[in-house]
């Protein structure tokens, strides 16, 4: 296994919770619907749990809170 696997599991809660129970719409949300038409719901939401750890780290690193629409120069954190 690979970190912390109560991490692991928040991860995916929020993932799952953002692709099925969350409204609005967002840059990620949108990338993750994207995989869950090509892959599946389970293999989409584990991407998309990934994501948000990197984004989350991206954050946490830069101090800057999260945009749900990046601007148009700057991509989604790139898993």
């Amino acid at each position: 296994m690979r970190g912390d696997k109560l991490l692991r599991a928040y991860l995916f809660e929020a993932a799952a919770a953002l692709l099925v129970r969350v409204q609005r719409n967002s840059a990620l949300k949108a990338w993750g619907i994207g995989l869950v038409e090509r892959l599946g719901f389970k293999r989409a939401a584990v991407a998309v749990a990934r994501k948000i750890g990197v984004v989350l780290h991206a954050m946490w690193k830069t101090g800057t809170s999260f945009q749900a629409w990046p601007p148009s120069g700057a991509a989604l954190v790139a898993a």
